[in-house]
């Protein structure tokens, strides 16, 4: 089965068959493991290791990952549903707002965005601190910050709103 994984603007193509794996048009090595009573996976790629952790998010295919201090949104669109997409001209995502959520209880460090500002894909919007590791929280695509619902000196639970961005268009 074919996948369109998007990280920010890039996209990359995952071919799974069985054990085989196909990154960007290059075969690797994969083992995935779940962590027992926790949302972490232990992945093994192309010879490197790491501890990643997994977050669903609001829509289909679209998932939160901590890897090595840092947080990525990322969407999976199989091929079936990408070609039904480009069919219909239904877009993969639609532009709408977003609410950034804690992925882990901690205690928010520093806000880096105000309301009205404008950002882009990947920018720094909140930094909480959890086990002692600062994750800096990115904007998942380009928007206005609409509302911070957070403060630097402020706990959080996991799951709890930081900041909510606008569509770029709804100014």
């Amino acid at each position: 089965m074919k996948y369109f994984v998007r990280i920010g603007a890039q996209t990359v193509e995952v071919e799974v068959e069985g054990a085989r794996v196909v990154v960007g048009g290059e075969e690797l090595e994969v083992h995935l493991a779940a962590i027992p009573g926790t949302p972490l996976y232990h992945l093994l790629l192309g010879g490197g290791s790491w501890t990643v952790a997994a977050q669903p998010l609001d829509g289909v295919g679209r998932w939160a990952l901590g890897v090595v201090g840092e947080r990525v949104e990322v969407e999976v669109t199989d091929e079936r549903t990408r070609q039904i997409q480009a069919l219909t001209g239904a877009p993969s995502n639609p532009g709408a707002g977003a609410t950034i959520q804690a992925p882990m209880p901690g205690l928010v460090v520093r806000v880096e965005v105000a309301v009205g500002q404008r950002v882009e894909p990947g920018a720094g919007l909140v930094v909480v601190e959890a086990m002692k590791m600062e994750n800096e929280l990115r904007a998942p695509r380009a928007g206005v910050v609409r509302e911070v619902h957070v403060a630097a000196g402020q706990a959080v639970e996991r799951g709890a709103p930081l900041v909510t961005l606008a569509s770029p268009d709804q100014t």
